[in-house]
This record gives structure tokens, C-alpha cells and sequence, in this order.
């Protein structure tokens, strides 16, 4: 999600889409905080682990 969330943010601006640069804000922001659940151990989505 943080990968996705920068490719969007990249290509909100250079394309100069706003809706591309808000979407991107939105994942980069998401993925930042499934980061921070996933490594203080908390169960995310109902698994402690995804591999």
C-alpha cells in the first residue's frame, strides 16, 4: 500500500490529477499505519502473521 501510495502521489503530480494526489495521500497514510499495528504485534485483519 505504501508503494502504490507513492506511485500515485508521484503521478498526481506530475500529470497535475489532484484526485491521483489525494488518493495516494489516503493509501501512503493507511499502509503507514498498518506498519505500525503489524509491528507492534497486533493482529491485523485477524492474522498476527501474512507469510
Amino acid at each position: 500500500m505504501i508503494i502504490l501510495g507513492i506511485i500515485l502521489l508521484v503521478l498526481g503530480l506530475v500529470l497535475h490529477i489532484s484526485v491521483l494526489w489525494t488518493i495516494g495521500i489516503i493509501l501512503l497514510v493507511i499502509g503507514a499505519i498498518l506498519v505500525v499495528l503489524g509491528t507492534a504485534g497486533r493482529a491485523v485483519g485477524g492474522r498476527k502473521h501474512w507469510y
